[in-house]
């Protein structure tokens, strides 16, 4: 979407990326108000997360195969359950930032 304002112009991503934006806002400041304490922090496991990072690399004559893993899930996860100040929203938070994650490694694969 498009919006012209004389010389300017608001460009905005397309519906269905704006409305799953704003479910996601809903549902991470929804889950931070089940916190009694340090509220952000369900942002911050939100947004780490989503992190997805290449581990394995191969040239081949149709160009470069890499093998990339939701890393930053998998950092935060095991942080998690290691840890004693665990909550069901900052595992929610982890969860929906792994559906992230993998809407992103969809679309390194096909794109």
């Amino acid at each position: 979407m498009e919006f012209e304002f004389g010389n300017g112009a608001i460009v905005l991503p397309p519906l269905h990326i704006t409305i799953i934006a704003i479910i996601i806002i809903f549902f991470l400041v929804r889950w931070s108000k089940q916190l009694e304490t340090r509220r952000f922090t369900v942002f911050f496991y939100f947004l780490i997360s989503t992190y997805i990072a290449p581990i394995f690399s191969h040239s081949t004559k149709e160009g470069v195969f890499q093998l990339w893993v939701p890393l930053g899930f998998i950092v935060v996860f095991l942080y998690l359950f290691g840890s004693k100040r665990n909550h069901p929203s900052k595992m929610k938070a982890c969860i929906l930032g792994l559906c992230l994650a993998i809407y992103k490694l969809i679309l390194q694969y096909v794109g």
